[in-house]
């Protein structure tokens, strides 16, 4: 029987702690036993912690300085709107735990899927934190990223839907210790798979073993997520002949799976291999293998679900069915008859679900790079990923109609992804994509990218550009800065409604009385509006709700949760 050594030490270290408090209470009570016995609580709660998972040194940030004294807020860039029909997309500059921050009120529970490729820490200095960058010489560097990244996660899992999906790119420096820290955040069970994703074809060969993988790390909300089928690629996709089922190929019939080799398996009858007039002593002889249209068998009939056909008759079962008026007995009858025994199956696997490996040749960082020089921009941003992996992860994790979320977009690529995807399958996939402006990266490569495709591709889709700004809250009353706050409220309600009101006839806001009255006496010139977003704190009268009801605009009430939390 096993001992919990640190069990027993805790439980020393508690008996222990009440002794201490048994002095503490008999001693003449004042302020200072007061505060000891206070201690002892907190000392005894911290003994009764986690016994298990990531433990590290937390870090605070400067960003965390600036929102216990600020609240975040958006303005947008007006000169870079993109208006180019479609589906509106939003790009937004700043820190991204304050954007997050924002995006907790516009898009709680609402976020189909996550794809984020942080930095990998890799001691190269390309992490950056408070503005210094983390080499190999500062010992808290994996601290650091772990309380850099759990911040942002833990928001993150609050931003997905019920069925909402994460995918995370990371390679050897930190795929344990974030493994761990998801499991804790998502919860181990919501742990779907590891992708092995092969990012470099040769490696850095000067080694005996040659790094050329990274991962694919996937986690979902909670067990409702379900994943799609995707179809296979040119590469792995041999099915080249067509019935009234499905595509097919035709295979000689026998046993596929490689963990028991051909002959290893007793129980199993293999036909393509057994001659069954002149069986020898080890039940295997060569025979011919020339395709022919009457030696076809469907051992399993296909179903949806895409399983594929395969052998699964036991000897036993051959032999009581080998005489009866079968489908496999004919086809036995006939090899009999005709002195071979070739039979062969319809194969059918027309999809595929994620699998542990991902070694084509355009998940490679460099075919991103090659992308990235195509719109010129090669030069700007390194090892950008791919379309390729990115497309993969929608067709896996998303539908036609999902949002999307990129809290460390760089070069854009998930952007990119969704409206090619959306291009492709008639798709109305929204994107988020939220990145620092770090040298320049959001403005010249982010922005700059989108636009270049939608010109270069002629893509149906649109993008607001805004920026992380915030006002100063401590030691001021809410209705001191209230009137600040109300003036950023029109893009919140932008994005997370998916829309434009800039120029834009057919929608309106009113956050004020007055702008109601305005917008009430102007109406005889608009004629397009069909719907008012209206301050949630605005009391429409009868006539101005009747003249509502007659234009046929429909009022939505802006909810008063923006910014609720810092009335108290």
């Amino acid at each position: 029987m096993s001992t919990n050594i640190s069990k027993q030490k805790r439980e020393d270290l508690l008996n222990k702690i009440k002794e201490i408090r048994t002095f503490i209470s008999a001693a003449q009570q004042d302020e200072n036993t007061g505060n000891l016995l206070s201690y002892l609580s907190d000392l005894e709660k911290d003994v009764n912690g986690k016994k298990y998972g990531l433990v590290f040194e937390e870090h605070r940030e400067e960003i965390d300085d600036v929102l216990d004294t600020h609240t975040p807020v958006l303005t947008e860039e007006k000169d870079l709107f993109i208006d180019n029909g479609g589906q509106m997309n939003f790009l937004i500059e700043g820190d991204n735990l304050a954007s997050l921050k924002l995006l907790e009120k516009t898009h709680k529970g609402k976020i189909k899927m996550i794809y984020i490729d942080p930095p990998y820490n890799t001691a190269n200095k390309d992490f950056a934190y408070d503005d210094t960058r983390v080499d190999a010489t500062d010992t808290f560097r994996h601290s650091k990223w772990l309380s850099f990244m759990r911040v942002r996660l833990k928001i993150a899992r609050n931003l997905l839907s019920d069925d909402g999906i994460l995918f995370i790119s990371i390679d050897d420096n930190e795929q344990a210790d974030l493994k761990l820290l998801c499991d804790e955040i998502f919860k181990e069970e919501n742990f779907f798979s590891q992708v092995i994703v092969q990012s470099n074809k040769r490696g850095q060969t000067y080694k005996q073993i040659a790094k050329t993988h990274e991962y694919l790390l996937i986690y979902t909300r909670s067990p409702e997520a379900e994943f799609n089928e995707i179809d296979k690629t040119d590469e792995d996709n041999d099915l080249n002949l067509l019935d009234g089922i499905s595509a097919y190929n035709v295979r000689e019939l026998r046993n596929r799976n490689p963990k028991f080799g051909k002959h290893n398996r007793p129980n199993l009858f293999y036909p393509i291999y057994v001659n069954p007039l002149t069986i020898d002593k080890d039940g295997f002889c060569p025979v011919s293998l020339t395709q022919t249209d009457e030696y076809y068998i469907e051992v399993f009939p296909y179903n949806s679900t895409g399983v594929e056909s395969c052998w699964r008759w036991g000897t036993k079962l051959f032999s009581e069915n080998v005489n009866a008026d079968t489908q496999m007995s004919n086809v036995v009858a006939r090899a009999k008859r005709d002195g071979a025994f070739n039979i062969y199956e319809k194969y059918r696997k027309t999809t595929y679900k994620a699998k542990s490996i991902w070694v084509e040749t355009d998940v490679i960082t460099e075919k991103g790079t090659v992308e990235l020089g195509e719109l010129g921009l090669a030069e700007r941003f390194p090892f950008p990923k791919p379309l390729f992996l990115l497309k993969k992860c929608l067709q896996i994790g998303t539908n036609p109609n999902d949002i999307i979320l990129d809290f460390f977009a760089g070069s854009g690529t998930t952007g990119h992804a969704v409206m090619k995807l959306n291009a492709e399958d008639g798709g109305n996939r929204k994107f988020i994509l939220c990145t620092n402006n770090e040298n320049n990266i959001c403005r010249e490569v982010t922005y700059e990218r989108i636009k270049r495709v939608i010109d270069k591709e002629g893509y149906s889709a649109s993008l607001k550009y805004y920026k992380v700004d915030y006002i100063p809250i401590s030691e001021r009353m809410y209705y001191e800065y209230a009137d600040e706050l109300l003036k950023h409220i029109r893009e919140l309600v932008e994005l997370e409604n998916g829309v434009n009101f800039t120029n834009n006839a057919e929608i309106a806001i009113v956050l004020t009385e007055e702008e109601l009255d305005n917008f009430i006496s102007q109406l005889e010139n608009n004629t397009k509006c069909r719907k008012l977003y209206l301050g949630h704190d605005i009391l429409i009268d009868a006539q101005q709700a009747q003249v509502l009801r007659d234009r046929k605009i429909t009022a939505n009430i802006i909810p008063d949760y923006y910014y609720k939390e810092l009335e108290g």
